[in-house]
């Protein structure tokens, strides 16, 4: 099934039917002279993907860019096919995941231990992408969709160090990837994103001031779409994430689980959501991978003190 909407002027949202769930990963594209497609979505989901594009008319050679917020596979896992399919489109993405879309052998090694036998169920793999096909995207770079119209990069880290955002000049809509955190329509809930290896509390709270700061007209997420309220969800944002990692703090300086107490301190949130959508969520942004998170964090970078707390980046 084609899922396709504008969104904002010059924004369709794509639903990329990550394992044929609707509404749960997005990819976006911004039309004009020159069309950008922010994310892909897994490997898996590159038939739908593809079947979106060209039901909305876009060319093998119309395309002039595939940009990705960060490379973990449920946003990028299908660059490589997506860049096989449109061979006039370039390649962008944060300077520190360029080589893993050029030689994904580490990168997806790393996910089969993560993701085990779900990695090819439901994700796929990722398959290389020509280097010559590779922009490396600086923080504050612009690209040009058409003659009025860019996107300006933003260097997000936090979730993951590989991580930049879009601010489109025209609807105002920053593509927020899973910086803000995750929220599916259908759960309802917004939940802070947190996997290892690379999250890190101050650099996920710097980078949500960067946003603030940039007054978005709207805020899209990877999972799922556009927020109903772009500074409000931003606010909600960081303080659902302190939240979050005060908790995960005080367990793991007890010598407690931190999966469990996340669990505990935060069950209600999911206490009215259908189970089916309840899965989606877990899968996709589970308690245990979050926890995991706060515990490399926690003991890579010593106390949170303050900084999960009170303190400001």
């Amino acid at each position: 099934m084609i899922s396709t909407q504008e969104i904002a002027p010059g924004v369709i949202q794509i639903d990329t039917l990550l394992g044929g769930w609707e509404r749960v990963t997005a990819g976006y594209l911004i039309t004009g002279a020159a069309p950008v497609l922010i994310e892909t979505g897994s490997q898996s989901s590159v038939p739908a993907l593809l079947d979106a594009m060209a039901s909305l008319g876009v060319d093998a050679g119309e395309l002039a860019g595939v940009a990705v917020t960060h490379i973990h596979l449920d946003h990028a896992g299908g660059v490589g096919d997506v860049a096989r399919a449109f061979p006039a489109a370039t390649v962008y993405v944060h300077e520190k995941g360029a080589r893993h879309l050029a030689d994904p052998t580490r990168l997806v090694d790393s996910a089969a231990q993560v993701y085990g036998a779900l990695l090819d169920s439901l994700y796929g793999r990722l398959a290389p992408t020509p280097a010559e096909r590779i922009h490396v995207l600086a923080d504050g770079e612009e690209l040009r969709v058409g003659p009025d119209r860019v996107l300006t990069t933003v260097d997000s880290p936090g979730h993951a160090k590989h991580h930049l955002a879009l601010h489109d000049s025209v609807s105002g809509v920053l593509f927020a990837g899973d910086a803000v955190g995750v929220r599916l329509p259908d759960a309802g809930v917004l939940r802070p994103s947190t996997p290892p290896p690379d999250f890190d509390l101050d650099q996920a709270r710097h980078s949500l001031h960067r946003f603030v700061e940039r007054r978005p007209a709207g805020v899209a997420l990877a999972h799922y779409g556009l927020v109903p309220d772009p500074l409000g969800t931003l606010a909600e944002a960081e303080e659902t994430l302190v939240r979050w990692a005060s908790v995960a703090e005080q367990a793991f300086r007890a010598g407690e689980d931190i999966a469990c107490a996340l669990e505990v301190a935060f069950a209600e949130d999911l206490s009215g959501v259908e189970e089916a959508h309840r899965e989606k969520l877990e899968t996709l942004n589970g308690v245990h991978s979050n926890a995991a998170g706060f515990r490399r964090w926690l003991e890579t970078r010593g106390p949170v003190g303050e900084s999960a707390s009170h303190g400001q980046p």
